[in-house]
């Protein structure tokens, strides 16, 4: 029988000061990942910090930024006023990233760190997964691999990641609030992540111990309009083949301000950069947002299980600009 202790924080500081103290040490907030890991013995800490208590579940407005606590849910998140108002694809994003039951329990820190959906990574029982043992190979590569990523993958690792709500975020250029022993920094989500690529043990820059406290995303200017189109096998409960959140100020025709981000082809939630340098000065008519698209899935890395998100990736794209812009499919 494994043993597990369990301790409820007083404060960040002390959350923070546990967690990094001891190597095995992990937080606990609404466990919707966290847990499902343990069951599959992916993960095994020997300490379990609860932070649900802390006060870290506000929402509010700062000017033109939206703070919102770490331990907000997904739901309320979703429910917000402001966030219907301004910025309606980061609802739609929430709205297909979970299930109700699912949204109430799992938070935005929480959504925001979860976990690669890879069924190697996820199966202790086979050796070959670089995120787990660092050097040992990649299983996915030779194998099944339908919902893994094209981008920012190699042969090391072609894990996708599966957060919706931070698609959205990351074309928003939103920050993360992050507490550590040494005290606190604020990271650009475009920064925060590290592709497969280059790190596939290492998703994100957070080290052990340092504690994701809020989110700061700013609002769409004034006349933007936002989509977010996800693709997936079923309609319910299930994680994006491929996924788009776009955002676009159209005037006289012409495209003024273009965000762009994709989901379920990159191995961290992918800025459409390229995308969106096509995208300003143009015209918003269909033609514009083939040629953009074409930029979207540049320096693709695939294996016969993936090839086919190169076109889906440019399709999805492609409807969520035609929506945004109001042209006819």
């Amino acid at each position: 029988m494994r043993t597990l202790e369990y301790v409820r924080a007083a404060d960040a500081v002390e959350a923070v000061r546990l967690v990094s103290g001891d190597p095995k040490a992990a937080f606990l907030a609404g466990g919707t990942t966290q847990l499902d890991l343990m069951k599959d013995g992916v993960l095994d800490p020997g300490l379990l910090v609860d932070i649900t208590r802390l006060p870290l579940h506000g929402i509010e407005p700062h000017g033109e930024v939206l703070h919102v606590g770490s331990l907000v849910t997904m739901e309320e998140l979703a429910a917000d006023l402001v966030v219907g108002a301004r910025l309606p694809f980061v609802r739609e994003a929430l709205l297909a990233g979970a299930s109700t039951q699912l949204r109430n329990m799992a938070t935005i820190g929480g959504n925001l760190l979860q976990r690669p959906r890879c069924r190697y990574f996820r199966d202790p029982a086979v050796p070959q997964c670089n995120k787990r043992a660092p050097g040992s190979g990649c299983a996915a590569v030779a194998g099944t691999a339908r919902m893994h990523a094209i981008l920012g993958v190699s042969e090391r690792c072609i894990a996708a990641h599966a957060s919706d709500l931070a698609v959205a975020l990351v074309a928003l250029d939103a920050v993360v609030q992050i507490q550590g022993v040494s005290g606190r920094r604020a990271v650009p989500l475009t920064e925060f992540y590290r592709t497969a690529a280059e790190s596939p043990e290492s998703e994100n820059v957070l080290e052990h111990g340092e504690l994701i406290t809020g989110v700061d995303i700013p609002l769409l200017p004034a006349g933007a309009r936002s989509s977010y189109v996800k693709v997936r096998d079923r309609a319910s409960y299930e994680f994006a083949l491929t996924s788009a959140a776009v955002a676009l100020v159209v005037s006289d025709g012409m495209i003024v301000h273009a965000r762009a981000g994709l989901g379920g082809v990159g191995s961290k939630p992918w800025r459409a950069w390229d995308v969106e340098r096509e995208l300003r000065g143009a015209p918003a008519v269909r033609g514009t947002f083939r040629r953009a698209a074409e930029s979207a899935v540049l320096g693709a890395w695939t294996v016969p299980g993936t090839a086919f998100k190169v076109e889906l990736a440019k399709r999805t794209l492609v409807r969520a600009l035609e929506t945004v812009a109001g042209v006819a499919a």
